[in-house]
């Protein structure tokens, strides 16, 4: 995951590797390069740009809240998919921003030369935002572009980012659930995918090319750069690389993280999300308002569930906490007679076993609190009105009960009261098990001493009486808030039980949780700034941090375990192969069907087959989702979205001989867009390249 502003010390290597552009061309401040068409999308994916007005691709699972956002039962995008038939049906998308690099350059000289080794971990992070907010500030000084200054390497480096937000962005088109999310939770993670993961928006910007939010008035966006598209598609055996945002590896860290996450962090996450996802499974599957309503976040849920599966039996199958100590054993040796490095590793251990159970109560505190049920957490945004009450002026507390009327309008709509109380129950037994002493609340306590421990009793109580589950009651509270209705509140069971819990997290969690976390820091700083002294061999990169990166690698097959091999592309013959219109996560709408038995491809298609997926030793993690992946010459050949989930402990631990990242083919994008959802229109306006097949022309009516 290299930083685009150090790729001329590997470019050779790239060059020997099939790359045909410069570094220059990937990256640069004094010109137009393929950084300038590379976007952060929504704050948590990435996007590119593949026309001079404005036109991005992303992952559809990365557009998937915006394109349910827009949905509703009568016209479920999310079901059936969308095409604008003109710029003005394109679909605003309040909240929705994307985010390009202005440029980045690394500050560490100055950074590092307001801090020292012996200062405590929160005064130098003092000092460094104080140093950083400096620089961002000069650096933007005069434009509408924002700046921020970003640790590397545990704080052993820093780099200055300067970006430029959008913040009207519309979508253009999505395919139906059937492309989409084509084999869902089941196919998630797993090769051979078939999946066609990708969405179509558009940035628009005010008139003059400047940021805005949205207006009738804005036009569609004019970037610097744009992408061309192979219309060959991926290429067995060619140079491929991946420039994206990826969010979070941990490349560096000991063998003691490493057994914790196999042993204790991973189990109990996945036992949570499990009890959860099988009420909303369940509720999904009866119900069709139910699936739209909780579409997001049941994708949300079961992406980290399944990944997390598939990492601990990566991270067992590859040995990684051997591999580690071996690495922790050689380490020991070249470090003798260093004395920065002496005791470094008895304090790592100390530290991990410290951190451990305050480790466990946060996780078990976040997955119930959030990412578990929602009335608890949607209770616990009325504490500020509920102590408010008589120690602020009452038209404050009017104003925030209206704030909050319209917030609570919101949860009622996205939320199902009867399967909220069914995940609460389902959750609730982990949490009684599992929960740490410095978690431990009267609140919980209750389940015990008036249910018997019955959490599906205690559910029911708390549901039954809580006026935040109950719209009416609640609103009429809310349209005449007084101290009466403060004071009922206060009282509420759903109320107090979130009160407890963010209290308690808030006292004996939070505080010592931190306090470890930070002597972590100086320690991890000083033991990758070992491993990259003293293993100079060794190829060393900052872990990922949601900031712009490239890798490079091949696209190719992989053979994960004995006698299984894995080709390196798939096509839609696989589709048909997996149809089951029983299975709502493997029904393929008829009109792909329809085109499939008349091989009617058009200019897509490749010796009469249609490719939708390929694999590439690419390395990718959140964050990477919707990334472009390129051929040599800078071209577009796909869109990341997933790893193969024997893969996915490379968060932790990298090995190249297996890693493989999971990408649509840009022909099935560019063939979806056109033969399926009849958006010709847009790819007129994308610049393909490469020489495409005649194609074989059928018209067939439009799926809606």
């Amino acid at each position: 995951m290299w930083l685009p502003t150090l790729l001329k010390a590997v470019e050779g290597d790239m060059r020997t590797e099939g790359l045909q552009i410069s570094a220059e061309d990937i990256y640069s401040v004094n010109h137009s390069s393929l950084k300038d068409a590379v976007a952060l999308f929504g704050g948590g994916c990435t996007a590119e740009e593949v026309r001079t007005q404005g036109l991005i691709l992303t992952n559809h699972h990365c557009g998937h809240s915006s394109i349910q956002a827009c949905s509703t039962l009568e016209h479920n995008y999310l079901r059936d998919g969308f095409m604008a038939a003109t710029l003005a049906d394109e679909l605003p998308n309040p909240g929705l921003s994307v985010t390009f690099i202005v440029r980045m350059e690394d500050v560490s000289a100055r950074i590092n030369a307001v801090l020292s080794d012996t200062m405590p971990e929160r005064e130098r992070d003092a000092a460094a935002e104080k140093a950083g907010l400096a620089l961002a500030a000069d650096a933007v000084a005069g434009t509408d572009n924002d700046a921020l200054v970003r640790p590397f390497n545990y704080g052993n480096s820093w780099f200055l980012i300067v970006s430029r937000t959008y913040r009207d962005i519309r979508l253009v088109a999505t395919p139906p659930a059937g492309i989409g999310e084509f084999g869902g939770d089941a196919g998630n993670w797993v090769w051979p995918r078939h999946t066609g993961d990708f969405s179509v928006f558009r940035i628009y910007a005010a008139p003059n090319g400047s940021p805005a939010t949205y207006s009738a008035g804005n036009v569609p966006f004019k970037p610097k750069r744009s992408i061309p598209i192979d219309i060959t598609g991926a290429q067995e055996g060619e140079f491929a690389m991946v420039y994206g945002f990826p969010g979070s590896t941990e490349y560096y860290v000991p063998s003691y993280a490493v057994k914790q996450v196999v042993e204790f962090a991973d189990p109990l996450r996945i036992d949570m999300r499990t009890a959860s996802l099988d009420v909303i499974d369940a509720a999904m599957n009866a119900s069709a308002a139910l699936k739209l309503k909780y579409s997001s976040k049941q994708r949300r849920i079961a992406n980290g569930w399944k990944k997390w599966q598939g990492e601990v039996r990566g991270l067992k199958d590859l040995d990684a906490v051997g591999k580690k100590q071996a690495e922790e054993a050689e380490f020991l040796r070249r470090a003798q007679g260093k004395k920065e490095y002496a005791g470094i590793l008895p304090r790592l251990e100390r530290l991990y076993g410290e951190l451990a159970p305050y480790d466990r109560a946060r996780d078990l505190y976040s997955e119930f609190m959030y990412m578990g049920a929602e009335l608890p957490r949607f209770a616990a945004t009325m504490d500020k009105l509920v102590e408010g009450w008589g120690k602020v002026p009452e038209t404050d507390s009017k104003a925030e009960a209206k704030r909050l009327r319209a917030a609570a309008a919101q949860f009622f709509r996205n939320n199902d009261i009867e399967v909220d109380q069914g995940i609460l129950a389902a959750q609730l037994p982990i949490v009684l098990r599992e929960q740490a002493p410095a978690l431990a609340t009267p609140e919980l306590g209750i389940v015990q001493a008036k249910f018997g421990g019955d959490a599906a009793r205690y559910a029911d109580n708390l549901y039954a009486k809580s006026v935040f589950a109950d719209s009416v009651r609640l609103f009429a509270l809310l349209d005449r808030f007084n101290g009466k209705a403060a004071k009922r509140m206060a009282t509420d069971p759903a109320y107090r039980l979130a009160k407890s819990l963010n209290t308690t997290f808030a006292a004996r969690v939070r505080p010592r949780h931190a306090e470890i976390s930070d002597s972590l820091e100086t320690a991890m700083r000083t033991w990758s700034r070992g491993l990259m002294e003293l293993f100079p061999e060794k190829t060393w990169w900052p872990d990922a941090n949601l900031t712009l990166r490239l890798s490079y690698g091949k696209v190719e097959g992989a053979e994960p375990r004995d006698g299984l091999v894995y080709l390196p592309y798939t096509t839609l013959e696989g589709v048909m192969q997996k149809n089951d219109p029983g299975n709502p996560e493997y029904s393929v709408p008829e009109k792909l069907v329809q085109l499939y038995n008349a091989k009617d491809y058009g200019p897509y298609g490749t010796h009469g087959e249609m490719y939708t997926c390929f694999l590439a030793s690419l390395h990718t993690t959140g964050g990477n989702s919707g990334s472009p992946v390129f051929n040599g010459k800078g071209e577009l050949i796909g869109l990341n979205f997933d790893r193969m989930w024997e893969s996915t402990m490379s968060d932790l631990l990298f090995d190249p001989a297996l890693c493989r990242n999971i990408s649509v083919d840009i022909r099935y994008v560019l063939f979806v867009i056109d033969k399926y959802l009849g958006g010709k229109r847009l790819v007129d306006e994308m610049e393909l390249v490469g020489q495409a097949e005649v194609p074989h022309m059928i018209e067939l009516p439009l799926h809606r």
